[in-house]
């Protein structure tokens, strides 16, 4: 019955410049590209895609533009005119050539300080024991894994550890669990408060408090430019661990820890503001409800059992093109029964990408 698990660390990716998510309209790959574009030239605090769920500080952008060449101080307007329209019509030729390596590897204490910092919005601007949340899922080495630059370093030496290696973080933790955390309780009376539809929060209660023993509460954050060939294979690798898990652990307690029967996710997408029909000539797709920031999610609401959005109240830097939207909060569960039609979605959703 027992399965020996491939070793993350021989999983490694060679990947160009992410290409924009088939799965998103073409206001939203629009977007994607503008905000890729732009990202290197930009101090990581001053960038406008900062504050996007799970995509935060893009000072981590997978794949680096070259730096540009500082211009003469004697060239003309027109020159400079020139310029820039050069580089505007050369941006997507540079997402094509540039190359980065990456490896999976297990959650370890010296990815303290990346994890985080991907993390460091997931409750809005609520205090709360975020330092503990992180400890739960670096502990948790099982089940869940750690997206990092590779240099093909196989010492695993902590001491070259470095929090801007990590790009991504993917785990599942049962609420119940751990229910005697503090930064689970917080997490749990958070999204009740945050919860403004009655009959929704009374599901939600269920699921929190008398059913949290069935409960995985998937948390999936990353970096704006991270690769989008790597999405799939993250959610393969946590998917396939759970199962594992079902196994593979050494009690039957933490064995039935992993027999989830839903997945609880929060995360973030843009939602257009109420306005009277407000035209712009940014894009002709900029009317559309909703922009989902991760593609995955809207599977995962498309396939949810219920679904609710909250207000965010930390100040937000929205990007020009979706100066017409609000970045709002979005809490939904899945069925584990789902999971099987997710990865098969996902997997089609990025095919060609």
């Amino acid at each position: 019955m027992n399965h020996r698990r491939p070793s993350k660390r021989r999983r490694h990716s060679r990947l160009q410049r992410p290409q924009p998510f088939l799965g998103f309209s073409p206001f939203a790959r629009s977007l994607f590209l503008t905000s890729s574009c732009s990202s290197s030239n930009r101090h990581s605090r001053d960038r406008s895609l900062s504050h996007l769920p799970s995509e935060s500080n893009p000072k981590h952008a997978v794949c680096k533009h070259p730096t540009p060449t500082k211009r003469p101080s004697s060239v003309s307007d027109d020159d400079e005119d020139n310029e820039v329209n050069e580089k505007e019509s050369g941006a997507e030729q540079e997402m094509e050539i540039i190359q980065a390596d990456f490896g999976f590897f297990d959650p370890k204490p010296g990815d303290f300080g990346g994890v985080k910092l991907l993390l460091q919005n997931y409750l809005d601007n609520k205090p709360w024991d975020l330092s503990g949340f992180v400890d739960l899922i670096l502990e948790q080495t099982t089940v869940g894994t750690v997206v990092k630059s590779d240099g093909g370093d196989d010492q695993g030496d902590e001491e070259n550890d470095d929090e801007d290696d990590v790009y991504a973080v993917i785990s599942a933790l049962n609420l119940g669990r751990y229910a005697e955390h503090e930064c689970i309780h917080e997490l749990k009376k958070f999204l009740l408060e945050a919860c403004g539809d009655e009959n929704v929060k009374k599901k939600l209660r269920t699921l929190l408090e008398k059913q949290a023993n069935e409960v995985g509460l998937l948390v999936s954050q990353r970096f704006v430019n991270c690769p989008h060939q790597l999405v799939p294979p993250l959610y393969d690798a946590l998917f396939d661990e759970v199962s594992w898990a079902t196994e593979d652990e050494p009690t039957q307690e933490l064995r039935d820890s992993f027999r989830f029967k839903c997945y609880l996710l929060v995360t973030r997408i843009y939602m257009r503001k109420k306005v009277d029909q407000q035209k712009t000539v940014t894009s002709p797709d900029c009317n559309e409800a909703v922009v989902y920031i991760k593609a995955e999610d809207e599977i995962f609401q498309e396939l949810s059992s219920f679904s609710f959005t909250f207000r965010l109240h930390n100040e937000q830097l929205v990007p020009y093109e979706l100066r017409n939207y609000n970045l709002i909060g979005l809490v939904m569960v899945v069925k584990a029964e789902a999971v099987p039609k997710f990865r098969e979605r996902l997997k089609s959703l990025l095919a060609e990408s």
